[in-house]
């Protein structure tokens, strides 16, 4: 059977390198140099390069003995099971490949989603649709909505925070998570 994944196209945008700050034993700030600065992304077959830039279990952050550090670097190990980490935050990097289509999702969360690169398309379930470009933000609110790239021939790169919260309640019944679902 031929392969029927679309040949994605040599990726042109710039290196990432986060660059995390801590303590040392004498209290003088410094730069956490046991994880390492350039980021690798990973391929997704939903049609995105991903990385998590950083994460946590609690917040507010209990940044006391680098018990943040260490939780992030557990999940540098192991990824998360969700898009979220339940009570905590995280920050990841997605490239959209050219021309990926939309993934229909909702998460119980509150995202910042920053245009770093490119254009990148957020649809609503309603139908809205806006094209977010570079240095745009979007907040997203625990609404069903889906990304994807417009640009046929240029990666675009979006930095999203993203923090737990409570469900949204509409019309008295309580939204869950949904992934691949939509009713337009």
């Amino acid at each position: 059977m031929a392969d029927q994944q679309k040949e994605v196209p040599e990726k042109t945008l710039p290196v990432v390198h986060r660059f995390i700050t801590t303590h040392n034993a004498e209290g003088k700030p410094t730069f956490e140099t046991g994880i390492k600065e350039e980021i690798d992304f990973e391929r997704s077959p939903l049609g995105g390069d991903m990385f998590l830039a950083y994460s946590g279990v609690e917040f507010p952050v209990a940044l006391g003995h680098d018990s943040d550090l260490n939780q992030y670097k557990a999940h540098l190990e192991k990824k998360p099971e969700s898009f979220m980490i339940p009570g905590g935050f995280l920050s990841r990097y997605i490239d959209y490949h050219p021309g990926c289509p939309p993934l229909w999702h909702r998460t119980i969360t509150l995202d910042f989603g920053i245009v770093v690169e490119g254009q990148i398309q957020l649809e609503l379930e309603s139908g809205e649709k806006r094209i977010l470009k570079k240095g745009d933000v979007a907040i997203q609110r625990g609404t069903n909505h889906a990304w994807s790239n417009p640009s046929k021939t240029e990666f675009a790169r979006v930095f999203y925070v993203a923090m737990d919260a409570k469900p949204p309640v509409v019309n008295g019944q309580e939204l869950g998570e949904s992934l691949g679902v939509v009713s337009h």
